[in-house]
């Protein structure tokens, strides 16, 4: 079978240093080549080494996705925005867990909260049981993929909702965020 010549370069460079954290570039080429049981086996041998290399965290909660492990990608997305909450990437593949099986994943898997140096173990989370002095992990929100707005949408002229400011600073600035984001998408070239 004929590689991907990035795939390769990739893969050389990660025999020739193991230790490199080019096993996350390898790991993402490989699922969006649709090789998921490879990207899941070079994250989570990478993340031995590396374990708080968020990007191929996301990388293997997005592989484990495509294989319908829901529970483990979700534990470690989760696990990804207990250190980031910001990350737009393991909130959109959260969002399509949730799209695709709603409530029945949530109340299959516990989250595991960070050690002391604030990386997430890697442990799987069905198995791992949270430490009994750690805080409760706040419940996402109930949203989808749907409630995000199109790319290619036009603007709307409808008046916006209500800011969330109030309720949240950091939902009110990541809205404004995706807003400017949607924005300048929207905008002629």
């Amino acid at each position: 079978m004929i590689e991907n010549p990035r795939i390769e370069a990739l893969r050389r460079r990660v025999e020739s240093d193991p230790r490199s954290i080019a096993f996350a570039q390898l790991a993402e080429e490989y699922r969006r080549a649709g090789n998921h049981k490879l990207a899941i086996e070079i994250c989570r041998d990478g993340l031995t080494r590396h374990p708080g290399y968020l990007s191929a965290q996301v990388t293997l909660g997005r592989a484990l996705i495509e294989l319908g492990q829901f529970a483990e990608a979700r534990a470690e997305l989760e696990a990804v925005l207990n250190i980031a909450p910001d990350n737009l990437t393991a909130i959109r593949a959260l969002a399509e867990i949730h799209q695709r099986h709603g409530d029945e994943v949530h109340q299959s898997y516990h989250v595991t909260p960070p050690n002391a140096s604030g990386v997430a173990p890697h442990a799987p989370a069905a198995t791992a049981a949270p430490a009994p002095d750690a805080p409760p992990v706040p419940a996402l929100p109930d949203w989808s993929l749907d409630d995000l707005p199109s790319i290619d949408a036009e603007p709307s002229t409808a008046a916006p909702p209500a800011p969330v400011t109030e309720i949240d600073p950091a939902l009110g600035e990541l809205e404004q965020w995706l807003a400017a984001i949607v924005a300048d998408r929207s905008r002629p070239r």
